[in-house]
Parts: C-alpha cells; sequence; structure tokens
C-alpha cells in the first residue's frame, strides 16, 4: 500500500469531539478496497480480463477539497473528512475512506452517496493491473 490508512475510530473521536458534532445524529463511513474482480466484470458483466492483482491509484487534490467543501453546503451535513490512497494498491487495501456527519439519516446517506459518487467519477484515476 502507497500510504498508511487511518483509524476509522480515531476519525469518529475526533469527529464526536468536533464543536459542530452536536448537530450531528449520525456518521456514516465509507471505505473503498481494491477488489479481485475487473470494474468491467462488476458493472458491465465483461467476462475474459482476469483477475486484478493491483490498481494505479491516483486523485486530484484540489477537486477533492473543493468537494469536500460544497458537501457541507448540502442539507444536514456538518462533518466531512476524506482520504485518498496515493500509487499501486494491491486486492484487500483501501483506496478512499470518507466520513460524513449530517443531522438525519436521510441527509447523511444522500450525502455519503453524492460524495463518494463524486469523488469515484470526477477526481480519481484508477487503473487496474491484471494477473
Amino acid at each position: 500500500m502507497a500510504k498508511t490508512e487511518p483509524s476509522v475510530d480515531q476519525w469518529l473521536a475526533e469527529a464526536k469531539a468536533d464543536p459542530v458534532a452536536a448537530q450531528c445524529g449520525m456518521f456514516l463511513t465509507h471505505n473503498g478496497v481494491v477488489r479481485i474482480t475487473p470494474k468491467q466484470q462488476v458493472r458491465e458483466g465483461v467476462e475474459g480480463l482476469g483477475e486484478v492483482v493491483a490498481v494505479e491509484f491516483s486523485y486530484d487534490a484540489e477537486g477533492l477539497a473543493a468537494a469536500e467543501a460544497e458537501a457541507l453546503t448540502w442539507p444536514g451535513v456538518y462533518y466531512v473528512r476524506t482520504w485518498l490512497n496515493e500509487g499501486r494498491c494491491e486486492v484487500g487495501d483501501s483506496l478512499m475512506y470518507v466520513l460524513i456527519g449530517a443531522d438525519i439519516r436521510p441527509n447523511c446517506i444522500d450525502a455519503l452517496q453524492k460524495l463518494v459518487g463524486h469523488i469515484k467519477n470526477e477526481l480519481v484515476v484508477e487503473k487496474e493491473i491484471f494477473a
């Protein structure tokens, strides 16, 4: 793995100690991980690609900072934290962590889905490496 993973337990402790925590009725985390099954196979049903052994992973750091700031303007969202890996990541390695704190469940779920989708679709470059 290219970078050291954060501790979600530590992240939650820090989030709950933040002054905005009193507004949050829910925290959700996302942990994206390198899987052995190719993206095209999972998403499009393409067979015969082989097994993934690693992913070359990079991201737009400025875009990520802007996405975090934007997420804090969404309904009910009070806390946002992200971590993205870089470089060659092996199967099982974490690619991404996202933590969202929001007032109510629907706002928290929607924000997590929207932010992760934006990061995956607009801010990261993933190149699967096959066996």
